[in-house]
């Protein structure tokens, strides 16, 4: 197995609706080859929580996965989220990825351990199911710890020492383990490819990471792209720098009530940046208001973030 790359950033798409809810395929389409385009990206990553991907059905997940790799023309692994509960189906689920195109899984944990805590032993047989079934390269995914999905180090340890887990995205939000953890998973798998998805706070881990896999890939990716160089050049200054210049848009749309609720905001910076024409989300995901979307438009303008358009045409 030739492991992805994904040193750098991999962002998390949102998914393009019609106005009347349907998925939108040619903007998608284009969604796609706009991030391709980019230096520095090195994955897409869809069916997650920014795209979207629980509140669509098995037939739309799949023929999303086909507009994405017929968009990017091999260019770029296309990365599908693995959702489903229990490990049989989820490992069902990754073998139809796979036959869609899917070069890899970010395999989210089942929901149910959200609630209730999972038993030890039951994660890594959820990965190593994933793989034999489908062949799709995993990418180990730790929760907040304000979740019970949260693993601990041993169970982190385990799955990243297994065959076809290549990369972790760690969205841990406790840097009291962070410091801790990161260290011992690379000691135990230096291949081990270490991504961040702190997108409310992104400074603190941008000089222990390889890459970003984030929903704010979406609407900033040519600052992160420069966040993630300046972090593995360990150059605080030009990280602080540019952290500075995003944060209107990190507070406009991620310091918000609910994480749910940067979904919608994503959605409404890529109709700024026109990209979409218009922010359709499905339930049950909520509008949030007119002054909501002048603060996230406004938010834009302070950062310098302007239209894609522009900035081709300037180019």
């Amino acid at each position: 197995m030739q492991p992805m790359d994904l040193r750098g950033l991999s962002p998390a798409p949102v998914t393009a609706f019609t106005r009347d809810g349907e998925v939108d395929h040619k903007a998608n389409a284009k969604i796609a080859k706009w991030l391709m385009s980019i230096e520095g990206v090195k994955s897409l990553v869809i069916l997650g929580h920014a795209g979207e991907g629980t509140f669509l059905t098995e037939e739309e997940r799949l023929a999303l996965i086909r507009t994405y790799v017929e968009a990017v023309d091999g260019a770029l692994p296309i990365i599908a989220g693995i959702t489903g509960e229990g490990t049989k189906v989820a490992a069902e689920e990754a073998k139809k990825c796979k036959a869609a195109g899917a070069t890899g899984a970010l395999v989210y944990p089942n929901h149910g351990w959200l609630r209730f805590g999972f038993q030890k032993g039951a994660p890594q047989d959820r990965y190593k199911a994933i793989w034999q079934e489908s062949g799709l390269q995993c990418i180990l995914f730790q929760y907040p710890d304000a979740t019970k999905a949260s693993y601990d180090l041993e169970t982190q340890v385990a799955i990243a020492t297994q065959e076809g887990v290549v990369a972790t995205k760690n969205g841990v939000r406790n840097m009291k383990r962070w410091y801790v953890e990161i260290p011992e998973l690379k000691k135990a798998n230096p291949h081990l490819q270490i991504l961040s998805c702190h997108d409310e706070w992104l400074l603190p881990t941008m000089f222990d990471v390889d890459g970003l896999l984030v929903g704010y890939g979406n609407i900033a990716p040519e600052l992160l792209i420069d966040l993630i160089k300046a972090g593995k050049a360990q150059n605080y200054p030009e990280a602080r720098k540019i952290f500075e210049r995003l944060l209107p848009v990190t507070r406009a749309v991620y310091h918000r009530g609910s994480h749910m609720e940067g979904t919608v905001a994503l959605k409404l910076g890529l109709v700024h940046r026109g990209m979409l024409d218009h922010a359709t989300i499905r339930e049950p995901l909520k509008n949030l208001g007119e002054k909501a979307e002048a603060e996230i438009f406004a938010a834009f303008d302070a950062a310098g973030i302007g239209r894609v358009d522009q900035l081709l045409a300037a180019e």
